[in-house]
């Protein structure tokens, strides 16, 4: 048994999932760049589109179940906390994936295997060749098991400002800090609404109302935090 497949079978038993079509856990561990130059090689995005979705589902769920007298802000920000390239990456290395994944010498060579974008990607892949094999169930009880310690960090009171964490994201990143600027003010004086625009360099920009100028802000990081993953 060469090293890699000895990563596998340890990767199995750390999900407690042993793969019926086991092309499909094959799919979910080969990046891209296995498919460089004239081999067509089967990769995990298309695993990772709908693992992602799958992921959203399955923390929603938990999330209702869990505070049934939450707002919907809240159980966004819950959300954005649990479901996020941070969290995906944190998960993979503690199921062991960046052994068992399967990757061009050339992507190795520059850190691929310990990327957190890589590790994120191939984590949400993993989960959509889960429910792929075995459906929603099996889906779940991987998420239960394995995103336990994210929804634990989910009711840490610190992560409750969203500026803060998006600043930390875009700091980790290095990336500049965020730039709010203030699109538009509307209503009555006693009243008012205002739209807050954020940007991060690299990244879409993103718009949120709010009742001040301070919550719009805090709603427009959550939203950048939600598109882009920097919680995400």
């Amino acid at each position: 048994m060469n090293a890699r497949t000895a990563a596998i079978a340890e990767l199995e038993r750390r999900i407690g999932h042993d793969f019926q079509d086991r092309g499909l856990l094959e799919r979910a561990l080969t990046h891209a760049s296995v498919g460089d130059g004239a081999r067509a090689v089967r990769h995990y995005e298309r695993l990772e589109f709908l693992g992602d979705r799958v992921l959203n589902l399955l923390a929603a769920e938990r999330l209702m179940n869990d505070h049934p007298d939450a707002r919907e802000g809240e159980m966004s920000r819950r959300l954005a906390a649990i479901v996020n390239v941070g969290a995906c990456a944190r998960v993979a290395r503690e199921i062991g994936l960046s052994p068992a994944l399967r990757l061009s010498a050339s992507a190795t060579k520059v850190g691929a295997r310990d990327s957190e974008n890589v590790l994120g990607d191939a984590c949400e892949a993993l989960i959509g060749a889960i429910y792929l094999d075995s459906g929603l169930a099996g889906a779940r009880r991987f998420f239960e098991a394995a995103w336990a310690a994210e929804m634990a960090r989910a009711d840490d009171p610190a992560l409750g400002d969203p500026k803060t964490r998006l600043q930390e994201w875009a700091q980790g990143q290095g990336l500049p800090l965020p730039v709010y600027g203030l699109v538009g003010r509307q209503g009555p004086d006693h009243a008012p609404s205002f739209t807050v625009e954020v940007a991060v360099r690299g990244f879409e920009p993103q718009r949120a109302q709010g009742r001040s100028k301070q919550e719009a802000e805090k709603a427009a990081a959550l939203a950048m935090l939600s598109k882009h993953g920097g919680a995400a």
